[in-house]
C-alpha cells in the first residue's frame, strides 16, 4: 500500500474537483462541516474557490493528504487574523475520505498544520468539532483542551441541532512551560 503524504495542495483542476468530491462525500456522510446535505457541486466548489485563493495570498494554508496521488483528506490553517489575535490561527474542515477513516491521517493532518502555525510563529491553535460525530476524542488525544461546549450552536448535515465543543493549544518551543503554569495554578 503506498504512504501517505502529507503537503499543501496545488490549485490545480483536479485538486479542485477532488477537493470537491471530498467535501461532498464528507457532507453526504453526515461530516458537521458547514454545509447541509445535499451539498451541490456549485456550492463545493465556491467554498474551494474562496479557500484556494486566501491560500494563495497567504491567509490560509489547505493540506491535502495524499495516498499514492489520491486526494483524501483535507485540513486548513486559516491564518487570517483580527491584528490583536496575529499570535494565533484557526484550524478548519479536517475532512478524510471515509473509505480513509482509522488509518491516522487526521491526526498527521493535524501534526502538520501544527508545524506549519510554528514556523509562522503562531503559539495558540483553535478550532472547533461538532458534540455528535465530531473528532474530539482525536483533538484531546493530541493535547487540545476543551474550553467549553455551546449547545444547539448548528444543523447537522441531514437535520437536527448538536453541539459544538470549542478546542484550544499551545504551541511552539515553551508551550509545555505555559502548560505546566496553567496545571499548577488549578
Amino acid at each position: 500500500m503506498p504512504e501517505i503524504t502529507i503537503a499543501p495542495v496545488t490549485d490545480t483542476p483536479q485538486i479542485r474537483a477532488a477537493l470537491c468530491e471530498l467535501l461532498i462525500e464528507a457532507v453526504a456522510g453526515g461530516a458537521s462541516v458547514s454545509f447541509m446535505h445535499p451539498l451541490s457541486p456549485e456550492d463545493a466548489a465556491a467554498f474551494w474557490d474562496d479557500s484556494l485563493t486566501a491560500a494563495v495570498s497567504g491567509k490560509r494554508i489547505v493540506l491535502g493528504a495524499f495516498d499514492g496521488g489520491v486526494l483524501v483528506g483535507s485540513f486548513s490553517l486559516v491564518l487570517d487574523t483580527p491584528p490583536n489575535q496575529r499570535h494565533r490561527a484557526d484550524l478548519a474542515k479536517l475532512i478524510t475520505r471515509i473509505s480513509h477513516r482509522g488509518r491516522g491521517i487526521g491526526s498527521a493532518l493535524m501534526l502538520e498544520a501544527e508545524r506549519l502555525a510554528i514556523a509562522r510563529g503562531k503559539t495558540l491553535l483553535v478550532l472547533d468539532t461538532a458534540v455528535e460525530g465530531g473528532a474530539a476524542p482525536m483533538y484531546e488525544g493530541l493535547g487540545y483542551i476543551l474550553a467549553g461546549i455551546i449547545p444547539d450552536y448548528a444543523l447537522k448535515p441531514h437535520g437536527g441541532l448538536t453541539g459544538s465543543a470549542i478546542y484550544w493549544k499551545r504551541i511552539g518551543a515553551d508551550a509545555h512551560l505555559k502548560r505546566k503554569d496553567e496545571a499548577d495554578e488549578n
